[in-house]
């Protein structure tokens, strides 16, 4: 029996019994009181359509598929990389002279004959340089006359009178004589001449009837460029050859562009014709056709069909197309306005036919 009162022990606690609430699950329930009402819990919730929402779209819709931005040539200013390179050039020009003047000079105190030959080689090279030197410069002029053409022809929609609308349509005849397909427009306008036709419907039957055999024939050769460059680079070993090809093909699809409308650039002008070209893809941020255009062709048909690189030969095609569209636009002596204008669409369905295959099942 322990002593409670001796020294050094402390008081011990008395045992005692707890009641253990039932710990399953059906014992648990939430009080009454700290359960929310069914309508609060929809409360700040909002649903997305499904036209909204950019994760739901499962096919491409064409109609939905914003136009390429129209391509316009860039404004011709004096900067001071083109002082400088203007002002090297004429250094260059000076030294080069003064060189095959010493030479001359030098072959002269040898002998007259070596004389006489260098400097009817020079003479010959100087005509030569001096012919190359006007072709370009007539090249860049029919450039110049196809974009004030397309000019005046706003200017001549807006116009009171059709008069100015008659002079635009008569140097679009002049441009375009040379043209097989445009012989029966040339007589169908022809026939118009005593009518009496408002400006701006002047204008749109000029387009349709002198424009619209060449739109055809542009937009063959857009496709059939787009579907080299396809096929090309889905094949090649090495990404420098799908560059390589894509230039050369960009380079010969511009030129024949502008032949096709009657500007004929020759070296310089073909060069400027592919600087505003890629100037206007990289201002428009359309110089990879758009991503989600990309992912849209990666990501259905094409994928689960084809190999990865076949669907990246498509979208060096569409690119491709993208080029073509803005050298037509650069290149079209008059604006759209009658006509529609192309757009990567019309190229899709025939670049990629399997990616609009779940659109038709949809609307089935």
């Amino acid at each position: 029996m322990t002593d409670k009162s001796s020294p050094g022990r402390s008081t011990g606690r008395r045992p005692a019994a707890f009641a253990v609430p039932d710990a399953s699950p059906k014992a648990i329930r939430p009080e009454p009181s700290a359960a929310r009402p069914p309508s609060q819990h929809r409360e700040g919730v909002v649903l997305t359509p499904d036209a909204d929402d950019p994760f739901a779209e499962t096919t491409i819709d064409l109609s939905r598929l914003p136009p390429p931005e129209e391509a316009q040539p860039r404004r011709r200013r004096i900067t001071l990389g083109g002082i400088a390179t203007t002002a090297f050039g004429i250094l260059l020009s000076l030294a080069v002279g003064l060189w095959i003047d010493s030479l001359i000079r030098d072959l002269f105190s040898r002998s007259d004959w070596l004389g006489y030959l260098a400097a009817g080689a020079a003479a010959i090279g100087v005509l030569a340089l001096l012919a190359v030197v006007l072709r370009e410069l007539a090249g860049l002029r029919r450039l110049a006359v196809v974009q004030d053409m397309k000019e005046q022809a706003i200017d001549a929609a807006a116009a009171p009178n059709p008069t100015p609308a008659r002079k635009v349509v008569g140097r679009l005849v002049h441009l375009l004589a040379a043209r097989p397909q445009t012989a029966r427009g040339r007589v169908r306008l022809q026939e118009t001449e005593g009518d009496i036709i408002d400006g701006p419907h002047l204008l749109d039957l000029a387009e349709r009837e002198l424009l619209a055999p060449l739109d055809r024939e542009a937009r063959a050769l857009i496709l059939a460029a787009a579907k080299r460059v396809s096929i090309v680079t889905a094949v090649s070993p090495r990404a420098l050859v799908d560059l390589g090809y894509v230039l050369f093909e960009s380079s010969r699809l511009i030129r024949s562009m502008a032949e096709l409308y009657g500007g004929r650039p020759g070296s310089l002008g073909l060069l400027r014709l592919m600087r505003d070209v890629i100037a206007h893809l990289a201002v428009t941020g359309s110089i990879a056709v758009g991503d989600s255009l990309v992912q849209q062709v990666l990501g259905h048909g094409l994928a689960s069909k084809l190999s990865a690189r076949l669907g990246e030969g498509v979208i060096n095609g569409l690119m491709t197309a993208r080029i073509g569209i803005a050298a037509m636009d650069l290149c079209r002596p008059m604006p759209f306005r009658a006509i529609k204008r192309p757009g990567i669409g019309d190229f899709l369905t025939d670049l990629a036919p399997g990616a609009l295959t779940g659109r038709g099942k949809d609307a089935g």
